[in-house]
């Protein structure tokens, strides 16, 4: 049976604008009846897969995200003494394995994730055809790897519209994190001033303009198929726990990095749910269809959750086999503890 693990947080965030839209202010979703503040599933997996966390805890098994392959591979050539002609011509043909190029151009026309392996193997069929002078043949332009050993595409998948074959299906199904709460965006009027302006003809301000905020407490939900994972990982266990645990431990301690200069709304999550079990996964976001309001939201959002939790048991039966919790409001549990629980 397969294996699954579910992970609900609750993270208050103060006054911010962690995720913006396009005209820049703070993403919303209309829930229940009201708004609330809205951080993408995408903004949320590049936070934690570029954090120094991962990178310290999965070094050299995370991928690169890049529409600017072949721009990297026609820097190497010519820097080893490849004529421009060529290496444009070589670098078009590596770099459109992973993709359609653009017309006239080096870059890719998506975003292409490139493994670890496979930018080895890039790099060394470039030194090889600037040592042999020699353009690229078709067998050595297969580069790209099934299932390679890259944690991120492993956990959130990759598309290549131009090589289906070698598609990941994620293992993690990651929800767009929404406020608990009906929120308000209200608009930050700043100036700034011109430190050169002596105030001797005009005293005004060298810029003007306007910032939207808001703050709430954020429902997150994350479900990870492990044994997709490993297999995903090509039977490697023990990476899939570093890559399990390296992800818990980001999504609770790593924030989006939108707007932090201006507000420093970094934040650890308050409250941490993990369950493990065969059971189909389910949300526990309909705890928050009706917006909570008051003025202790962090302590009713706990309760509701728990709540909704034993209810879905009541009337499905068991929806995992266990749990572990932590309450940074009560001082419950702790973050290794959840970690070892999920790995073990």
């Amino acid at each position: 049976m397969t294996q699954f693990i579910q992970l609900h947080l609750l993270t208050a965030y103060p006054p911010s604008n962690l995720n913006r839209d396009d005209l820049g202010r703070p993403k919303t979703a209309i829930v229940g009846g009201s708004e609330r503040l809205r951080i993408s599933s995408q903004s949320l997996k590049r936070a934690w897969r570029t954090s120094e966390l991962f990178e310290t805890v999965l070094g050299e098994h995370r991928g690169t995200r890049t529409k600017r392959l072949g721009e990297q591979v026609f820097d190497r050539l010519v820097q080893k003494g490849v004529s421009e002609n060529k290496a444009k011509k070589w670098a078009a043909a590596i770099a459109g394995q992973f993709g359609k190029l653009k017309k006239d151009s080096l870059e890719i026309e998506q975003l292409a994730h490139v493994a670890p392996e496979e930018w080895e193997a890039i790099e060394t069929l470039a030194d090889t055809l600037a040592e042999e002078d020699r353009e690229p043949g078709k067998d050595e332009l297969e580069l790209l790897r099934k299932n390679p050993k890259a944690v991120d595409i492993a956990l959130f998948g990759r598309m290549l519209a131009s090589s289906p074959a070698y598609n990941v299906e994620a293992a993690t199904q990651v929800a767009h994190a929404i406020t608990v709460n009906q929120v308000k965006i209200e608009d930050d009027f700043f100036t700034a001033v011109d430190d050169l302006n002596t105030h001797e003809e005009d005293a005004g301000a060298g810029h003007m303009g306007d910032a939207g905020f808001s703050s709430g407490v954020f429902y997150q939900y994350i479900c990870i198929d492990r044994d997709r994972l490993v297999e995903n990982l090509q039977g490697d266990e023990d990476l899939a726990n570093q890559a399990i645990a390296a992800l818990t431990e980001a999504a609770a301690k790593v924030a989006p990095t939108g707007k932090q200069n201006s507000f420093a709304s970094r934040a650890y999550t308050s409250y941490l749910l993990a369950e493990k079990g065969s059971q189909q996964p389910r949300s526990l976001s309909v705890a928050f269809l009706s917006a909570i309001r008051g003025n202790d939201i962090l302590a009713k959002a706990i309760e509701k959750l728990e709540a909704q939790q034993d209810n879905f048991d009541i009337v499905y039966g068991d929806c995992a086999d266990d749990r572990r919790s932590l309450n940074a409001q009560t001082g419950d549990g702790s973050l290794r503890e959840i970690i070892e629980f999920v790995t073990e």
